[in-house]
């Protein structure tokens, strides 16, 4: 009686512990499903916020349309030729004598359940990954001719953009699902007996046969297609010295894929054929002869030819394939219309000469952006809690001059309270927003060596009208990570007034407004917090900002943009801006050479403006005529707007953007040879040259410039970058894109130096600087006494038909982060001089003034003569370090390193001499 009720009871905790894990399951489900719901909802608020709900529901209803109709489309298929294999089921089952529970187990209408359970499981794994392709179904809908064909198959090029990613996915849409039919087709016939093999032959029976037949004809015909869609992808080859089809492709696999295609459609009649005569050996023989052509020609043919004919003549037999690169991939990378000048060289340059290029000289770029973003944070960061994240570099009209200046907004890092301050209240409803922003030009300095503040402070104090800050708040920025409520009873933290903080509210457009209840709950849910639902600072006027990172925030509007990773800020009528550029981008253009992380083809067709007050994003269109972009319009027409809209303060602003320039300057670096052979051979290759920036050898960046090109056009805000020859240090070009927006595109020109004259590269020029005896001991005795010497960026500034060579250095000691701008080097010709500013230089290096190297006033840093005596074995040491460096340098090969470290060390040595002395 006992075991019987702890059987019961056992019994009994068993049930309630299954009711638990039930219990459990079902409410971690139900969370998991209201978190997701809440998700949806609330982005579907904040697409309607800024104006784009219609993107958010094409988006959604594009990816689930496509997945429930490839679903249905493939549980249809599935289940209608496994209902028709229930007759060769029931024949099977009705002859079995003995086992007559058999035909009770398997009724009609469990066979037809079993079916639907296997269709379905069958449809949802074959339409998984339906919904995120969408964009080729709208793409294949929208799609618009270019007027360009390519050079193989004279088809228009947006049939390879919009169409043949289309085709592609729909033939291997359409055997997956006649895989995933023939299969358990197969299967079940091989089971129930209809389809089997004896004595290597195979063995078909009745409905069997042509069932099997049609399917497998099916199968070979979209096969057929499939060596069709291929035989288009040989513009995609990389069989070859370059992209695109080659000789091999275009000799061997093009003839080959239609002789493939026609042999397909063959092995498809032959199935019929066979199944009527009832000859299964015709089956099998038809699917061998299909095969061993799809080996011979799509294979081992094609390998011989490369092997054997194409290697042994490769220069030869791929030239008219190598030409079809080199213009296409010019045409893809919008490199095709660039205007190439010849840079004629002009007289020595006088000091008169270099005044008459007022606007150039003004706006020589003397503070390197990294020790100026340092500068910032130590002068103008006012507290823990606000950083600069990085310096932008821009151009405003001041008192009717164009000054190149630098520019950072002043973010909130709320992460940076005190540890008993990072409280749920004031990290996500007081601390909201960084102030303002600071603005300084890029040749100025003051009396202590820092940067000559044009906007800077809490509140913002500006300079110059034009760039007066009114709405200061930044809500919307580089590092505005999670959410944040405003507008709430709590007040949000302004900014610092002495030991005071001023408090303001909200009173933008921008977040969700939490109206009511039901989007508190969802708010609450998303941000798995109930203190959006408790907290009695929240009202209903109250907003939750979410995706106010403004890299995140246009990803999640429009991902299928490509954007800049240097988003840049404008003080515009008062407010502030962020400006992103963003690209249209494909590896879809044919013949065009790929870039890793890029594709084959791109534009910045593009230009985005965020408001870092309300968090509006709009999306402007520079080039509507662009093909992606007339498509991407055509699926979104509420999402761009015309140029012409932009506002002729932001107009203004719209620069080259530095991501494009670079992948061009890279790409014609190899691309500006256009002769086959010349390319082939690398003749003529070209690299990007590399400088010195604090004692690294890095490779130099494109740099911004205001000059005047001398075509009529004035001082411009353009972008450069020089070139060398391969494994060679002298110039050779250099490359500058004007913004021009009004006519479209920015303009590329490549001005190339004349052959008969040497232009000394920036790495010559460093090496001459290290050679420099004079200010290599300066440099050096700088580092001797503790502090840290930053050789700034190297600028290669065209003027007057020469080129004049900035390098600006900065002090850094070792109790401060602080830099502060010490020197400027100018080379020009054979001479290198430093001096304490940039017009000294400027009147040394033209023959202007007495020695400015000299007459440099003593620094700090700088020890006096009389004091000298003191730094001996300070400079002893600094022997010994350097010789130990340059034994390093030359065990690892590192003739540069190891000869800029023996010019050190000779400087040194230098130094002790005259100690001696």
């Amino acid at each position: 009686m006992a075991s019987c009720c702890e059987i019961v009871f056992q019994r009994g905790d068993l049930a309630i512990k299954r009711l638990r894990r039930i219990i459990i399951a079902a409410i971690v489900l139900i969370i998991g499903f209201l978190s997701l719901g809440a998700e949806f909802y609330t982005d579907l608020l904040w697409f309607d916020n800024l104006g784009y709900a219609s993107v958010f529901w094409t988006v959604v209803i594009s990816k689930w349309l496509l997945y429930l109709l490839v679903g249905i489309v493939f549980f249809a298929f599935i289940f209608v030729n496994l209902q028709l294999t229930k007759p060769v089921i029931g024949e099977t089952i009705s002859n079995i004598q003995a086992f007559p529970q058999i035909a009770q187990v398997l009724t009609s209408k469990r066979v037809s359940t079993v079916f639907v359970v296997v269709a379905l499981v069958l449809a949802v794994m074959g339409s998984a990954a339906a919904g995120g392709n969408w964009e080729l179904l709208q793409s294949f809908i929208h799609a618009v001719s270019t007027g360009e064909t390519d050079p193989l198959f004279s088809r228009d090029i947006g049939f390879y953009l919009f169409k043949l990613p289309f085709y592609k996915y729909a033939y291997e849409l359409v055997m997956s699902l006649l895989v995933m039919t023939i299969i358990p087709v197969g299967f079940i016939y091989f089971v129930f007996g209809s389809f089997g093999f004896a004595k290597f032959k195979v063995i078909i029976k009745g409905r069997a046969r042509y069932h099997l037949a049609v399917l497998s004809a099916l199968l070979f015909i979209v096969q057929g297609l499939g060596y069709r869609v291929a035989m288009y992808n040989l513009v995609y080859s990389t069989r070859g010295v370059v992209s695109g089809a080659s000789y091999t492709d275009v000799t061997v696999l093009v003839p080959g894929y239609k002789i493939l295609f026609w042999l397909a459609i063959l092995t498809a009649i032959l199935m019929i054929v066979a199944a009527i005569i009832r000859k299964a050996r015709y089956m099998v023989a038809s699917v061998v002869l299909l095969v061993a052509g799809s080996l011979l020609i799509g294979g081992i043919y094609p390998n011989l030819i490369q092997n054997f004919v194409v290697e042994p003549n490769e220069l030869a037999k791929e030239s008219p394939y190598i030409k079809f690169n080199i213009e296409s991939t010019l045409k893809a990378y919008g490199l095709d219309q660039i205007e190439e000048r010849e840079f004629e060289l002009g007289p020595e340059l006088s000091y008169q000469a270099l005044k008459q290029e007022k606007g150039l000289i003004d706006n020589i770029r003397l503070w390197d952006y990294r020790p100026l973003l340092a500068s910032y944070g130590q002068l103008q960061e006012m507290r823990l809690y606000y950083d600069f994240l990085e310096v932008d570099i821009d151009r405003y009209w001041i008192d009717g001059s164009l000054r190149q200046v630098a520019i950072s907004a002043r973010e909130m890092n709320n992460r940076s309270l005190a540890e008993q301050a990072r409280t749920w209240i004031n990290q996500r409803l007081i601390y909201t927003h960084g102030y303002g922003a600071v603005v300084s030009p890029v040749n100025e300095v003051n009396a202590e060596g820092m940067p000559n503040f044009w906007v800077k402070n809490i509140p913002p104090v500006s300079t110059y009208p034009e760039l007066e800050i009114t709405q200061p708040a930044i809500y919307y920025g580089e590092s505005q990570d999670g959410y944040v409520i405003v507008n709430t009873k709590a007040g949000e933290f302004d900014y610092p007034v002495g030991d005071q903080n001023a408090y303001v509210k909200y009173a933008g457009s921008g977040g969700v407004q939490l109206s009511n209840p039901f989007v508190k709950a969802a708010a609450a849910f998303r941000f798995k917090t109930l203190k959006i639902m408790l907290s009695n600072e929240i009202t209903s006027e109250s907003r939750v900002m979410f995706y106010r990172n403004i890299h995140e925030r246009v990803r999640r509007i429009a991902p299928f943009l490509r954007y800049d990773r240097d988003p840049y800020l404008v003080i515009n009528e008062g407010k502030l801006y962020w400006i992103q550029d963003a690209y249209v981008t494909s590896n879809l253009y044919p013949y065009s050479q790929p870039v890793a992380g890029w594709g084959n083809y791109v534009r910045n067709s593009v230009k985005v403006v965020i408001d870092a007050y309300s968090g509006q994003v709009t999306y402007y269109l520079v080039d509507p005529k662009e093909p992606i972009a007339q498509v991407y319009a055509k699926i979104f027409p509420t999402l761009f707007k015309p140029i012409t809209e932009m506002p002729s303060g932001l107009v203004s602003h719209l620069r080259y953007p530095e991501d494009l320039f670079d992948l061009q300057s890279r790409i014609l670096a190899r691309y500006h040879m256009t002769d086959p052979t010349v390319f082939y051979n690398n003749e003529d290759m070209w690299n990007i040259p590399n400088e010195i920036y604090q004692d690294r050898e890095i490779e130099m960046e494109p740099f911004y410039l205001v000059s005047d090109l001398g075509d009529g056009e004035g001082e411009e805000f353009i972008l450069i970058r020089p070139f060398t020859p391969s494994r060679k240090n002298n110039m050779i070009a250099w490359l500058a894109a004007r913004p021009g927006y009004t006519e479209g595109y920015g303009q590329l020109l490549l001005y190339k130096f004349p052959k008969q004259a040497l232009t000394f590269g920036p790495m010559q020029i460093e090496a001459r600087i290290d050679q420099d005896s004079e200010i290599s001991r300066q440099l050096t005795l700088w580092n001797s006494r503790g502090s840290s010497v930053i050789r700034g960026n190297l600028l290669v500034i065209p003027i007057k038909g020469t080129i004049l060579y900035v390098e600006p250095l900065y002090l850094r000691s070792a109790q401060s982060e602080l830099p502060e701008l010490a020197r400027v080097i100018v080379a020009y010709g054979n001479q290198v001089v430093m001096a304490s500013s940039l017009d000294e230089a400027l009147r040394e290096i033209a023959g202007e003034g007495a020695d400015v190297v000299q007459a440099v006033p003593a620094l700090p840093d700088q020890l006096p003569r009389e004091d000298a005596e003191e730094n001996l074995p300070e400079l002893i040491n600094e022997v010994v370090r350097l010789f130990n460096q340059a034994q390093q340098d030359l065990a690892a090969g590192d003739w540069t390193a190891y000869g800029r470290t023996m010019s050190r060390l000779q400087a040194v040595i230098d130094e002790l001499s005259q100690h001696k002395e």
